[in-house]
């Protein structure tokens, strides 16, 4: 049934209280079916724009529909084609699997249409954000001076900081910054964004196991200073996305302290792994460096989007980003608060802190770091599993919960075109037959398949059951079988 019009004037899109608690039962409802059906459906379901377009071309209605035509519409045919990112065997990119408090959580942040840009609009949401941002300080090791804010995701975090960098470097004309060539397109477009010329986001090459190369980033800096450019920043990666690579963070802080240079560290895949006594390990030097992205809706199992950024200084990227217009004079009530408009590009920001407080809230951190620890245990035994088949080669270690591999049948020399080709072919099978969803990538230009390991639901069967598909479909495809 539609709204009635008799209960509220033209113009006022009220239900009535029952109303709204049959719709949001039907929504969760919808769902919860979802979930517990999800791990017996494909990990992907796509549609190209010409099979979509019959099904969503239209002109918005004139007159309302029925709103459970509506929610049960949007359940069958559009939010599920799409990449299930919470799937047990979605291996593919960096998965996302949130947690159920943390949905809830951004349905009573909704419910509640929080606005989060000052301390005055919004005092008990902005003190947890505090609260949790001062939690995320302790995990890394930073020092009490240090804070920082959400946001929408690692992208939006970087370029946060690199306009804390250019201003604590005195915005120089030809400043130039320093990334490994497997740092994030995000590190580059953020660079750009905030001044510096395409040439001058230099590429700084890798060793054997894509780690940041010092040596040459020491050369880089160098020459470049004498050729007449400001280096203000240079990026490490703590968690590549390509293949988990975690550059020599401590390293990489001895050489910016002696060059006066800020540090960023690229941890929004990686970052929470600091939970996990091997993150801990990989991750000496990290509570040096003068920020870190993080992505919560990675590896800390949030729902999307939930970024975030620390500053080892928070003053830094307040004088960076405040202003003080006539129109938020009001906002200056009080003086024992942050302002988080004041802290990054959003003014307008919705209560994201909600999520990782009611997860944490409800399941308590052992459960968290349980679920870290076995995403680096489960990379680890697919490196075994790999090295032990006769057919499967490991193209990269393990690093963190990302492995690295491709198919190459014993007993075949097969050119590294007709190679490629061929791991093509497996892993376009994996997908379409809904076994699991990878993605691919290339190291040093050389195709390879990729398994990267978020999911606090994914079990070991799951990894064992996707490469021994892979390998059954590699020797079907040689074999020449259907």
């Amino acid at each position: 049934m539609t709204p009635s019009t008799e209960d509220a004037p033209e113009g006022q899109m009220k239900l009535s209280a029952d109303r709204m608690m049959e719709l949001a039962e039907l929504a969760s409802r919808l769902i919860v079916e979802r979930c517990e059906r999800l791990p017996t459906e494909p990990a992907w379901r796509g549609g190209t724009r010409a099979e979509l377009e019959p099904l969503m071309r239209e002109p918005p209605p004139e007159e309302g529909r029925p709103a459970e035509h509506v929610l049960e519409r949007a359940a069958r045919e559009i939010l599920p084609v799409a990449g299930r990112t919470d799937h047990p065997r979605f291996f593919a990119f960096v998965p996302s699997s949130p947690t159920w408090p943390s949905v809830l959580a951004d349905y009573m942040a909704a419910g509640h249409n929080v606005f989060q840009g000052t301390w005055l609009g919004a005092s008990g949401p902005s003190q947890l954000e505090v609260v949790v941002i001062d939690w995320f300080r302790d995990w890394i090791g930073y020092p009490d001076s240090a804070g920082g804010l959400f946001t929408s995701g690692g992208s939006a975090a970087s370029l946060d900081a690199f306009v804390a960098a250019r201003e604590a470097a005195g915005a120089p004309d030809r400043a130039s910054v320093y990334m490994s060539d497997q740092s994030h397109t995000a590190l580059s477009r953020a660079a750009t964004i905030v001044g510096v010329r395409p040439e001058r986001v230099r590429k700084v090459p890798t060793d054997d196991r894509y780690r940041l190369d010092m040596d040459a980033l020491v050369t880089m800096v160098a020459e470049d200073r004498a050729a007449g450019l400001s280096p203000i920043a240079v990026c490490g990666n703590a968690g590549a996305t390509n293949t988990g690579a975690v550059d020599p963070l401590d390293a990489m802080a001895d050489f910016c302290e002696r060059e006066g240079l800020w540090l960023h560290v690229d941890a929004a895949y990686g970052g929470f792994a600091v939970l996990a006594d091997e993150g801990k390990r990989l991750f000496v030097g990290i509570e040096r460096a003068d920020s870190i992205a993080m992505d919560a809706h990675k590896w800390l199992f949030q729902p999307f989007e939930t970024g975030c950024l620390m500053v080892k200084d928070i003053r830094r990227l307040e004088s960076a980003f405040s202003v003080r217009p006539e129109y938020l004079q009001d906002t200056e009530w009080g003086r024992d608060h942050p302002n988080f408009g004041d802290r990054g590009l959003q003014l307008s920001r919705s209560f994201r802190a909600l999520k990782v407080w009611m997860s944490i809230q409800t399941f308590g951190m052992k459960a968290f770091r349980s679920a870290v620890a076995r995403g680096i245990e489960l990379a680890a035994r697919a490196e075994e599993w790999i090295r032990d088949s006769e057919n499967l080669e490991i193209a990269n270690p393990a690093s963190l919960s990302v492995v690295c591999f491709r198919f190459n049948p014993a007993g075949r020399d097969l050119g590294s075109t007709e190679l490629e080709k061929l791991n093509d072919r497996i892993q376009s099978r994996v997908i379409n037959t809904g076994t699991a969803m990878m993605s691919s990538t290339r190291l040093r230009g050389v195709y390879s398949l990729r398994l990267c390991i978020l999911n606090h639901t994914t079990s070991w069967e799951d990894v064992r059951s996707t490469l021994e598909a892979i390998e059954r479909f590699g020797l079907d495809e040689v074999s020449g079988g259907d």
